[in-house]
């Protein structure tokens, strides 16, 4: 017979097991994490901008040894422009060397932006992966010129400098974008055709057309274009609450069309919860692919795309 003391720890032992969240096997990469200091005097943000929740980076790491995650990259945000200084303090915060990478986030048509990306990079050799860029102005209304999202002209010849300095560097190109522009995006893959593409949030399928969508998807054909799947993504698909199923077709022609090899996923949450979800999530719409595949696209595509060790 179970004495009472057996069966009050084994109690214990079931309901702290049911609680902690479901680690995937395999290597865990975090692409897509947005990092927020709660100390506005030493790192500022814009006026410009929204004021986020805190996200420090220091809960945040605790958090990723609870799940056991591998790396994850810190995705700048628009809060703090292009005052790089709180990134440059997660970098020094990590649980171990290179844990961290991470963005920067600049004006793409500001002529001073090629030297102050030379120079960030300098600062932190192999730190920082990819300049992030935004193209979500409706279709037929014009680039913004300020404000604190960079939704600029990918047109513009100082784009293109831009770009050639990121090109030099061995930078990539990240885009947060709406399906429209996906021919513009294309351009420049093929004007850029060794810098990698990264195109964030399934490029947002639910604000564009279904032909629009399918230029995205053509996207797949120049072969270093990146599709970030993430539960912002599936939101913009889905007129169902969690976990979206009607969303599931969708992101089965973006698995079809770029494959494991070219899929990362991003926004694993902020805590056990969010993380629990993010799982249930990604279980849910690449039930019928391959472990081998579901094991690129948690990790191991992202460790070879940003150079993780």
């Amino acid at each position: 017979m179970i004495s009472r003391r057996q069966w009050i720890l084994g109690a214990a032992s079931a309901a702290v097991a049911h609680s902690a969240p479901r680690r995937p096997p395999g290597t865990l990469i975090e692409t897509h994490v947005h990092l927020f200091a709660d100390d506005p005097a030493r790192f500022p943000y814009s006026p410009l901008s929204y004021k986020p929740k805190p996200n420090r980076v220091e809960d945040y790491v605790k958090f990723a040894m609870e799940v056991k995650l591998n790396h994850a990259l810190a995705v700048h945000p628009e809060p703090y422009q292009d005052d790089h200084r709180s990134l440059e303090y997660a970098f020094t915060k990590e649980p171990f060397k290179g844990f961290f990478k991470g963005t920067c986030l600049f004006d793409p048509t500001d002529p001073a932006t090629p030297n102050r990306i030379r120079e960030l990079v300098r600062r932190n050799p192999g730190r920082i992966v990819a300049l992030r860029i935004h193209e979500m102005h409706a279709a037929g209304t014009p680039s913004t010129t300020s404000g604190a999202i960079r939704d600029r002209d990918l047109k513009n010849p100082q784009v293109r400098k831009t770009l050639q300095t990121m090109h030099e560097l061995g930078l990539a190109l990240q885009v947060q974008c709406i399906p429209y522009y996906a021919p513009q995006i294309a351009e420049i893959g093929r004007e850029f055709r060794e810098m990698p593409i990264i195109l964030d949030h399934l490029a947002r399928p639910g604000q564009g057309t279904p032909a629009e969508y399918q230029q995205v998807l053509r996207l797949a054909d120049l072969h270093h274009v990146f599709m970030k799947f993430s539960r912002t993504g599936v939101e913009t698909a889905s007129k169902q609450p969690f976990p979206h199923a009607d969303a599931k077709p969708l992101v089965q022609r973006v698995y079809s069309a770029y494959g494991a090899d070219h899929i990362i996923w991003g926004e694993l949450g902020n805590n056990a919860t969010e993380f629990a979800q993010a799982v249930q999530l990604f279980d849910t719409m690449f039930d019928s692919a391959p472990e081998s595949d579901r094991a690129k696209m948690r990790g191991l595509t992202a460790k070879t795309l940003f150079a993780f060790a």
